[in-house]
């Protein structure tokens, strides 16, 4: 229950005093818990008078514009903590935020604008020579027999006489054999269509019906016997040719069939025979692009009229798709299709050529036998309407204004929400997110209007939610990654009291250490016992817990060295001792001095410097700082090329993630080198023994108790890194599975569904500092997928396609967006040469299989025994590297393998095929790169070895 406060309790003169300079100013109380219960506004001075009790840092004030303060009571007793923030810098803050809101309206209109250019193309004729047209409804499909009415049939040609007078069919069968009689009404004339099949009986039937549908009416004007009929292979040449003089020998009509060009081409027998060629040249199929496809359709009719200079022509079909895949350099846009359809009815008036455009009305139908693309022939959609605007320019997109009022608005939304609490962001990272964000949108925007079918299906429905997810997980990671971004290079550090040691106090806060051991290498704990021994500070002990470790060789020498180095160090071995780690941490909390105010944790491996406690200690002065924590480090981090890159790829997290985390009290407590008050280790519940990453979990529960963590950027204390490749990942799979199950024991407090202190912002920087560990999660999962995909693609290459170009592009441009944010956050942030970042880089991807099961696991419920690293191991053989980057250069090698097929195989290039190739190629380059980095593990490291028999030769010496 938070206490009431009053103004004058706020104001008492002993807690503060006002001199003489007033500005406006905002400030707001809270507990030292964390909870906000007041915020008030009150005319302050410009300089402030900081009571004794209270601590601030001591640069001077307006340097930051933003003052905390510690130490004032409430009326109850409760420590409260004061923070000021200027009106200035929240006015100037909202200034920069509304110039870059209106930058990114304006931008995402003008570049919606650019991309909507009119293009001038010549209007459509008043009259059309045909169309070929499909009488079926949207919901109909011939594998089920479905008809259209008569009154169905009779409005679309009512529609169609506006614009011709003549029409092209396929059938006479059913509903189809009523359009001739339907057409008079509306004065159009009829090339009937005659359907083929591989029943000759059957065939034979409908030339006999034929002769009397010519018979009965007067405006079919000729015949076409059978579509594609040899391109599909249902006849051969001689049961067509049969037909066809069939035909002819029953009715007066001129008799022709419909091909394609090179099929009229490759039989000359077959154009004999017929009254007429009709000739199907559609551009889109064969991937010529729109700019290009009127040339190519009177190329090909010139190679005809070349060969059979006694024959005429019909073109029977002759258009371009408005949706659909990319086919070579062909795309189906309603753009493309205006402008192509446009150009040809130009061309086709001044050659005199007749034709019948494909088609009257889009057959959603079709997407069974042609894919996406065959629902989209139609110059009207399925409902009738007109697709395209018959004169003026054409616009690549007609809804672009709204589609970019849409953009800007959710670019808007993305920038505002990066920027929540952002008064430390200047101008250029405000900017900065400006552009990234309406970027963003407008692609995603783009490509959700690009590429949504006008006809939903069930299927499309479900794939369409799938991908939008997909979508939507993609934006938010990479706004994730702007946001550390901006805050790592164009923020304002918030810099944390820390107040100096009061050596002459009469009782300094007494830490004591503890060290957690399981069978570690004695001259190697020997190193860091020493190393605390030779602590600068005056009240401290060390309680060394060796727990589980059988071999007494490798204990035995430990506790000599404690009994040695006096009443300050305390050994103790335990076995059996459940919990791991956390069972020895709880185990030593037991048996802590009742004096010792600060427990710390070092590791076995850690030689600390002897100015850690006296530099750090120091923070706790404010009574809600809870936990300190030092960064990790190395001292051997560059005895060889496999450890300088894991050095390299440590350091960003500790000085770019940590740093930014340290600015919103949201830092993750990562075990040694972290000290923590005793009586709130206490209160919390001591170390969980639930998780394998119980320093974490620990530190996520103070918070949500309403207490601060300080971060240190300054180390304290060098460890060794992992000796090998799979000792690499084997920390890695502890830290990400301890992740897992961390979210999900944590889930409900993280999405503030149970009550706690942690803030947003503690709850964002945790979750979206595991996001990347997620993705690397989901990224495996559709390794595997894509391994599937890429298989059928391979085995029904003209059946399974790949995926869109956009969502492939999408994914290669995260990849690339990350790798260029590691390059520059690690140069100016980390300050590594160029060869250490990509090292670090390399590094960090050979991690993604390990960091992705192992997270996946974690989210799952998966209980796993701890594991420790081990310490002064050997290098691994070429073998034993093999082996142990085997999983990775499994799937490295199926995918390398997938995109090689899929090339190869392809039925034809298109943008759709390259880039999923490219993809694929992508995804095994983590994998490439574990195999890589344990091969490296496994060279022969000179300087390596050094360390580890320094260390022995020193224990054995003593």
């Amino acid at each position: 229950m938070c206490p009431e406060w009053t103004q004058g309790e706020l104001a008492r003169p002993e807690r503060f005093e006002l001199p003489t300079t007033w500005f406006e100013a905002r400030y707001s109380i809270q507990l030292s818990y964390g909870r906000v219960v007041a915020r008030k506004y009150k005319r302050c001075r410009r300089t402030e008078t900081v009571p004794a009790a209270s601590s601030r840092n001591s640069r001077p004030q307006f340097m930051r514009r933003r003052l905390h303060y510690t130490g004032a009571k409430t009326s109850r007793g409760n420590d409260a903590r004061i923070t000021y923030t200027s009106n200035r810098r929240m006015k100037n803050a909202r200034t920069h935020n509304v110039l870059c809101l209106l930058v990114i309206v304006a931008t995402t209109i003008a570049v919606w604008a650019v991309w909507n250019e009119e293009i001038e193309s010549p209007p459509w004729p008043d009259s059309i020579r045909g169309f070929a047209y499909a009488p079926l409804q949207r919901g109909h499909s011939p594998e089920r027999g479905d008809q259209p009415s008569a009154a169905e049939i009779g409005t679309d040609l009512s529609i169609l006489a506006t614009t011709t007078d003549s029409i092209r069919t396929y059938s006479i069968d059913d509903a189809w054999a009523s359009i001739p009689t339907l057409a008079a009404e509306h004065d159009l004339t009829v090339t009937t269509g005659v359907a083929l099949d591989g029943d000759y009986e059957l065939n034979a039937t409908r030339i006999d019906n034929l002769a009397a549908l010519a018979t009965e009416a007067r405006n079919v004007e000729r015949a076409i016997v059978g579509n594609e009929t040899l391109l599909t292979a249902a006849l051969t040449i001689e049961e067509l040719m049969d037909l066809l003089t069939r035909a002819q020998q029953t009715t007066s009509l001129a008799i022709s069939t419909a091909e394609p060009w090179h099929i009229w081409l490759q039989y000359p027998a077959l154009a004999e025979r017929v009254d007429f060629i009709t000739v199907h040249v559609l551009p889109y199929w064969e991937g010529i692009a729109a700019a290009d496809a009127v040339d190519y359709v009177a190329l090909r009719l010139a190679e005809l009229q070349t060969a059979y200079p006694n024959k005429p022509i019909v073109i029977g079909e002759v258009g371009w798709p408005s949706h659909g895949r990319s086919r070579g350099d062909a795309t189906a846009s309603p753009a493309d299709a205006e402008i192509f359809l446009r150009r040809f009815l130009q061309r086709a008036d001044a050659e005199g050529w007749e034709y019948f455009l494909m088609e009257a009305f889009d057959q959603p139908w079709k997407r069974a036998i042609e894919g996406e693309v065959g629902a989209y022939w139609g110059i009207y959609d399925a409902h009738r309407t007109p697709k395209f605007d018959f004169s003026g320019p054409v616009l690549p997109q007609r809804a672009w204004p709204s589609l970019a009022i849409l953009a800007a608005l959710l670019a808007s939304a993305a920038f505002s929400l990066l920027v929540t609490d952002g008064r430390r962001i200047n101008v250029a990272g405000r900017m900065f997110c400006a552009v990234l964000t309406a970027a963003i949108t407008t692609l995603g925007v783009w490509a959700i209007s690009a590429h949504a079918p006008a006809y939903w299906s069930t299927l499309d429905v479900l794939g369409g939610g799938v991908l939008l997810l997909g979508l939507v997980g993609i934006v938010a990671l990479v706004l994730v990654e702007i946001h550390e971004w901006v805050e790592s290079l164009w923020c304002a550090r918030a810099h944390k009291p820390v107040p100096t040691i009061d050596r002459s106090a009469a009782r300094p806060p007494k830490v004591s250490i503890h060290v957690p051991a399981y069978d570690e290498p004695p001259e190697l704990l020997a190193e860091t016992l020493r190393a605390l021994a030779d602590l600068d500070y005056p009240s401290f002990e060390v309680l060394v817990i060796d727990n589980n470790t059988k071999d007494p060789r490798r204990w035995k020498p430990v506790e000599l060295l404690c009994a040695n180095l006096g009443e300050r160090f305390r050994f103790f071995h335990v076995d059996p001792l459940t919990g791991y780690k956390a069972g020895a941490l709880n185990f030593a909390l037991d048996r802590t001095a009742p004096d010792a105010d600060i427990v710390a944790v070092v590791d076995s491996d850690y030689k600390v410097d002897r100015d850690w406690l006296a530099s750090l200690v120091p923070h706790f002065a404010a009574d809600s700082v809870a936990i300190v924590q030092a960064p990790q480090d190395f001292r051997d981090g560059d005895v060889s090329l496999f450890k300088r890159m894991c050095d390299a790829e440590y350091r960003g997290f500790f000085k770019i993630g940590m740093v930014t985390r340290n600015d919103r009290n949201a830092i993750i407590q990562h075990g040694t080198m972290t000290m923590i008050r005793k009586h709130v280790l206490a209160r919390v519940g001591g170390w969980d023994s639930s998780t394998v990453t119980e320093d974490a979990e620990l530190g996520l529960r103070v918070l949500e108790h309403g207490f601060e963590a300080h971060y240190s950027e300054t180390s304290y204390g060098r460890g060794l890194t992992p000796d090998n490749f799979l000792d690499y990942k084997l920390q890695r799979a502890r830290w990400a599975l301890g992740a897992g199950q961390i979210l999900r024991k944590h889930c409900r407090k993280l999405r503030a569904a149970e009550p706690s202190e942690l803030t947003w912002g503690q709850r964002y920087h945790f979750v979206a500092g595991w996001l990347p560990w997620i993705a690397d999660g989901l990224s495996l999962i559709f390794n595997g997928i894509a391994v599937a995909w890429s298989v059928a693609m391979m085995i029904a290459p003209t059946r399974v396609l790949p995926p869109l170009a956009t969502l492939s592009a999408c994914v290669l441009g995260v990849f690339v967006f990350k790798l260029v944010k590691v390059l520059m956050l690690y140069r100016w942030r980390v300050g590594a040469s160029l060869p250490q970042t990509l090292g670090a880089a390399a590094a960090g991807l050979a991690l993604v299989y390990t960091v992705g099961r192992s997270i996946i696991a974690g989210l799952a419920g998966q209980r796993a025994a701890f594991r420790r690293t081990p310490k002064l191991a050997h290098r691994h053989s070429m073998h034993a590297a093999l082996v142990a980057a085997a999983p990775e250069s499994v799937l490295a090698a199926a995918l390398l393998a997938c995109a090689a097929g899929v090339a190869a195989m392809a039925p034809y290039p298109n943008i759709d095929t390259t880039l999923w190739s490219v993809l694929l190629v992508a995804f095994a380059v983590p994998h490439i790169s574990a195999l890589a980095l344990s091969l490296i593990s496994a060279l022969p490291r000179g300087m390596s070895e050094r360390l580890p028999r320094q260390l022995a030769s020193e224990t054995r010496s003593s």
